[in-house]
């Protein structure tokens, strides 16, 4: 027998952390959404012209989430996270971008970056 899975789905999930980025001051909106119940979410963290990070929802061994951290972790352009973010929704339509802006860096949403 299947075990059921036990987590809020991806909608919940995402607009839950969206909401509580903005009620924190933080700004944070969905720029793609992705399939309700269990689309993977990536984040854009603009750092407002320092450049961007982008990371994609992972689960460790344990299910724990995480993030992996694309171009090794770097800052790039905009239009390089833009386009990294493109290429991934063509390969798979179901995923979920949100945009964060915080000159820090900071990743609101909880987990460890691998």
């Amino acid at each position: 027998m299947p075990v059921p899975d036990k987590r809020l789905p991806s909608d919940v999930w995402v607009m839950a952390h969206v909401r509580q980025c903005n009620d924190s001051g933080t700004p944070a909106m969905v720029v793609r959404k992705g399939e309700a119940k269990g689309g993977t979410v990536l984040l854009k963290i603009n750092q407002l012209g320092q450049g961007c990070r982008v990371l994609s929802q992972a689960r460790d061994l344990d299910g724990l989430l995480g993030w992996l951290a694309a171009f090794k972790g770097a800052l790039v352009p905009e239009s390089e996270a833009d386009d990294y973010l493109a290429r991934a929704a063509a390969r798979d339509p179901d995923i979920w971008v949100i945009e964060i802006e915080d000159r820090g860096g900071h990743n609101p949403f909880e987990g460890k970056i691998f």
